[in-house]
């Protein structure tokens, strides 16, 4: 497959019926919804739950996302999901990245990327990354390309 970038956490795919809309391919919404479950299942898979974000009262919150559609994908599909840790500072912000490819052909059907802040879940307010998510998820950023 043709990722953007190297290893990937990858989250097989595919549309029901359910996530057709009236012009006969994958509704928009879908991918976000997709999105949101690879970056919690990377997040598991680095170490992090939502029950620890919980337990320390942080989580890494989406202050903004952007999506770009690039082709239309049809009821049962398969489709592959690969997302990264992309950039962080360590501190405050990370971004994760999003490349959703078509299984039969590689073709990439959507990118997409988020910018992350830590927060404190009670407050809201901005907080630093908490130790245990410097362990988990800075390892696994990948080095910036752009």
């Amino acid at each position: 497959m043709n990722w953007d970038h190297p290893q990937p956490h990858i989250l097989a795919l595919s549309p029901g019926a359910a996530d057709i809309d009236g012009l006969d391919h994958t509704n928009n919404a879908v991918y976000v919804r997709w999105c949101e479950q690879a970056g919690w299942a990377h997040s598991e898979a680095l170490g992090l739950s939502l029950a620890d974000y919980r337990r320390l009262d942080r989580a890494m919150a989406i202050r903004r996302s952007e999506y770009d559609y690039l082709l239309p994908t049809a009821a049962g599909e398969p489709l592959l999901l690969g997302t990264w840790l992309y950039s962080t500072d360590g501190k405050l912000n990370m971004e994760r990245r999003f490349q959703l490819l078509r299984a039969s052909d590689g073709a990439t059907v959507l990118r997409g990327r988020w910018a992350l802040v830590c927060i404190e879940i009670s407050s809201g307010r901005a907080r630093r990354m908490p130790a245990e998510f410097c362990d988990g998820y800075l390892p696994a950023v990948v080095a910036a390309q752009d």
